[in-house]
């Protein structure tokens, strides 16, 4: 094998292993717009001056690790939805306990209780 056609491979296989690195990278940059990983999906009534729906939203559009946490919703039971978010936390992992908590800590505020139980992660990034 000549000198020139080694050079070729390897040029072409820096080019390739560049583009996937450039490619990856350019997916692990912002979070923004992502719902992530959906546990279940939550109840949102849309309406605007909803606490709930907003912190959703907001939750959708952090660019960095966060977590949205809520109660779930019976019809038959329940009339009202309690929820948490933290945004642009360190790790996803402390997104999840710091939402957590904040949901956690709206039902000891109203002192309510859900016939479904306490607080869980919907969704996290």
């Amino acid at each position: 094998m000549k000198f020139s056609n080694i050079k070729r491979a390897a040029v072409s296989m820096l080019a390739g292993l560049l583009i996937v690195t450039a490619t990856g990278a350019s997916a692990a940059g912002s979070l923004a717009g992502s719902k992530g990983d959906v546990r279940f999906a939550p109840y949102l009534n849309g309406n605007p001056k909803d606490e709930c729906t907003n912190a959703h939203r907001g939750y959708v559009a952090a660019s960095g690790h966060s977590a949205y946490a809520t109660t779930f919703y019976s019809r038959v039971v329940d009339l009202y939805i309690i929820c948490g978010t933290k945004l642009n936390a360190p790790s996803q992992k402390a997104a999840e306990e710091a939402a957590l908590r904040n949901c956690q800590a709206g039902l000891k505020r109203w002192k309510v209780r859900t016939a479904s139980g306490g607080c869980e992660i919907a969704a996290s990034k």
